[in-house]
């Protein structure tokens, strides 16, 4: 599509690309305050439209991929990516390691070790800055580890749901009866296959945003 663009009278392709970009640009511009926007609206594009098409396998027959994998002597083969942990905390740990650079970034390696140190709480008298010291350690590495653990874990469970109903529709209905069941699924699960990419990426948008707030 970036190839044969044109300024003229648009494809419906390009149209529905234009779409898509403008989409997530007004995200980050509406979300994201920092000085990175045109890296952010970048990866932020890039995980939306990772992390969808992973999640458009689960529409796939539950058998089709695995069908074709066991062939090649591979057995009990799982199609979905985001239905498993491996994929999600890849994705996840990805982002944490660009919110620490951000972090670095945008306050400087003395700046980032004070906000760990320092908040929330903070006292200009000495002996109370190093008693709540290790407290607000604690705080801020929990805070910093539960964001891809919550990115992982909710695209994880959502996906892994949604994949398990399709195979109990396919195991234990008759196989003439299974799109009375599967064929309603599947179209709720677009939905949900699309809400799910937008709210990993308008999380990862929000996080790299509080990363690069100076304090």
């Amino acid at each position: 599509v970036a190839m044969n663009v044109t300024s003229g009278k648009p494809g419906r392709l390009q149209l529905f690309v234009e779409m898509v970009v403008s989409f997530v640009n007004n995200c980050v511009s509406e979300t994201y305050h920092g000085k990175s926007k045109k890296f952010v609206a970048s990866l932020a594009l890039t995980i939306f439209c990772w992390v969808f098409l992973m999640n458009a396998v689960d529409l796939l027959p539950v058998d089709l991929i695995p069908g074709m994998i066991e062939s090649l002597g591979v057995e009990n083969f799982r199609a979905v990516p985001t239905a498993d942990l491996n994929m999600t905390f890849a994705l996840s740990i990805s982002v944490f390691f660009i919110l620490i650079f951000l972090n670095i970034q945008a306050k400087g390696i003395k700046g980032f070790i004070g906000e760990c140190i320092f908040h929330p709480f903070s006292s200009d008298w000495l002996i109370l800055k190093v008693i709540f010291a290790p407290v607000n350690l604690v705080f801020k590495i929990v805070e910093e580890f539960a964001k891809p653990v919550s990115l992982a874990l909710r695209l994880f469970g959502n996906m892994y749901s949604g994949e398990l109903i399709f195979i109990l529709i396919a195991t234990l209905i008759p196989s003439y009866l299974q799109w009375t069941l599967g064929l309603p699924w599947a179209i709720f699960h677009i939905l949900v296959i699309v809400i799910q990419a937008f709210i990993f990426m308008i999380l990862t948008i929000v996080y790299l945003s509080l990363a690069s707030e100076e304090h």
